[in-house]
């Protein structure tokens, strides 16, 4: 005769194994959270605590961020093609109501009829270029996601001048050799600095419109940059001044801290 107990005793032993097996696994899980956890916020003391940054085009950054923010950039710079296009829509999803942030170096208005894009040479020689003289080049328009650094995004509708067209109208082919490009609104308050095959991807444009109007003031009439591989702090309004280097020129928000290539 089979003792029932036997049973008992096995099915207690194989849920008492069960039991030990969770717990291990419990404990292994706990034990990996803790410690990666504790690694995390030693990392983040660690970082919080190291030397700021040398001011120079950049700041604001301590010097560890700063130097992987440049490693990052150099990577992306590496595998930047002009043949990788931003993806576009339709104009009937572009939105009617454009989102703005910042009002930096755009406040107030500007009249178009004087209003006067100030082109300086590497050489030295400025070149001086009105809103009609931009409009007489070949429109292009493009609807894409815009993106902004705080995490939201807004299909929009621009038109204005390829950048690299613009370029080749004005006979600045040798200026687009150089390394960058900076741009800046009239009265210096905003400026940003941008690498050239960014500047000369073939959907960077000047633009002058957005859902087929005039840039309204808050959206940097007359002219404003549209750079659909860079996030919203890249895409000046009120363009006053165009520069060429070898050298990073400033950039407003480089200087608060934040990535200096801004790409996406």
């Amino acid at each position: 005769m089979k003792n029932p107990f036997n049973k008992k005793n096995k099915a207690a032993q194989k849920l008492l194994t069960v039991e030990q097996k969770i717990s291990r696994r419990n404990f292994i899980s706990f034990g990996t959270f803790f410690i990666a956890a504790g690694a995390a916020y030693s990392g983040w003391r660690w970082l919080y605590n190291s030397p700021g940054e040398t001011a120079t085009v950049t700041a604001g950054a301590r010097a560890p961020l700063r130097r992987a923010l440049n490693k990052t950039e150099l990577a992306f710079r590496r595998v930047f093609s002009n043949n990788n296009l931003v993806k576009t829509y339709p104009k009937e999803l572009a939105a009617k109501n454009v989102r703005h942030n910042e009002d930096i170096g755009n406040e107030g208005t500007i009249e178009a009829a004087t209003w006067r894009l100030q082109v300086k040479k590497h050489s030295g020689e400025l070149l001086s270029i009105s809103i009609d003289d931009i409009k007489a080049l070949p429109k292009t328009d493009i609807v894409y996601d815009f993106k902004c650094v705080e995490g939201w995004d807004q299909i929009s509708h621009w038109g204005g001048v390829k950048f690299s067209d613009f370029i080749s109208h004005f006979k600045l082919d040798d200026q687009v050799k150089l390394q960058y490009v900076g741009l800046a609104t009239p009265d210096k308050q905003y400026y940003v600095g941008i690498d050239m095959p960014s500047a000369m991807h073939p959907q960077t444009l000047l633009a002058y419109e957005v859902n087929e109007q005039p840039l309204p003031p808050q959206h940097g009439a007359p002219l404003r940059l549209i750079i659909p591989v860079k996030y919203g702090i890249k895409n000046l309004k009120r363009i006053g001044t165009m520069t060429f280097s070898d050298n990073r020129p400033p950039d407003y928000w480089a200087e608060q801290g934040y990535d200096y290539y801004s790409g996406l």
